[in-house]
């Protein structure tokens, strides 16, 4: 395409140029001839028919440049159409059954293993980290790291807290871990993300942030005093 643009380019300067060479030899003609006045008309006219066509043939390249382009994603550019649940059908052991308990992670099965809770609320997070049991074995909170404030309750504080909480637990040989998620706060994904970068491995991820019922009406508007 780019040489079938060049050659029409050098088409088009080259009509010019004998345009124009007729026109300065119209130009020796003398006085105040009438039909000298025509031919010079005519000349003007072929040069405007020449301009004219110079600018269409830039309006069709540009059309066929524009048809060759690749065609943009509907949506967001660059990111394309998945079907999610194709992948998760092929995908074995993504969600629990009846034998996820018996599955072993570093010889410890999966019912055995360590379980961090973590609750998210709108001004703190709290990490606690216990055994299969329920028994405590490390606590953790933004405001303990030593965040103060309204600073708290941001996804730094969270992602700090979860990487210290992760420090301490691997000093005591705990790497596979089970993660449940408490509330709605703003370090949710930060806090699973400081965990993965502090070393430590999160086996499963479960959330378990209670959902309001909607059954009972809704309760009268506060009188104004």
């Amino acid at each position: 395409m780019l040489r079938s643009i060049v050659a029409r380019t050098v088409l088009v300067a080259q009509v010019e140029a004998r345009t124009l060479t007729a026109a300065k030899t119209a130009v020796v003609c003398p006085g105040h001839d009438i039909c000298w006045k025509m031919k010079s008309s005519r000349c003007v006219e072929q040069v405007r028919g020449v301009q004219a066509g110079a600018t269409t043939y830039k309006t069709d390249d540009r059309k066929e440049m524009l048809a060759s382009m690749p065609r943009r994603d509907e949506g967001t550019e660059g990111e394309a159409a998945v079907n999610i649940d194709s992948g998760m059908r092929g995908y074995d052991g993504m969600f629990p059954d009846e034998n996820t308990s018996d599955l072993l992670f570093d010889g410890v099965r999966f019912a055995d293993l360590p379980i961090i809770h973590a609750k998210f609320s709108k001004n703190n997070t709290l990490l606690c980290l216990t055994d299969a049991q329920g028994v405590v074995k490390i606590t953790r909170s933004c405001g303990i790291e030593g965040f103060k404030n309204s600073r708290k309750s941001t996804n730094i504080a969270a992602q700090t807290t979860a990487i210290s909480l992760a420090m301490r637990a691997l000093d005591r040989g705990i790497k596979n871990v089970r993660v449940k998620v408490y509330g709605l706060g703003a370090g949710r994904m930060s806090a699973v993300k400081g965990l993965t970068m502090g070393g430590m491995n999160v086996v499963s991820l479960t959330d378990s942030t209670p959902i309001m019922e909607t059954d009972s009406p809704r309760p009268r508007k506060a009188k104004k005093l």
